[in-house]
């Protein structure tokens, strides 16, 4: 039960260290814009932040 207790414990203290942004009222992690799946050379047409130059051979 120790185990627990202590396992529980940490999950909390993660979400709570994970989420203090948003407690203080600044704006919630987001992820990037594709990641690997956006690599140069790949078809990222649904990433609104590529290059459309970058696409041009």
């Amino acid at each position: 039960m120790q185990i627990f207790l202590m396992s529980l414990a940490a999950i909390l203290l993660a979400f709570v260290g994970l989420s203090i942004g948003v407690i203080f009222g600044r704006a919630p992690i987001k992820g990037s814009c594709g990641g690997l799946s956006c690599i140069s050379g790949a078809d990222c047409a649904g990433c609104p932040h590529r290059d459309p130059e970058e696409d041009v051979p």
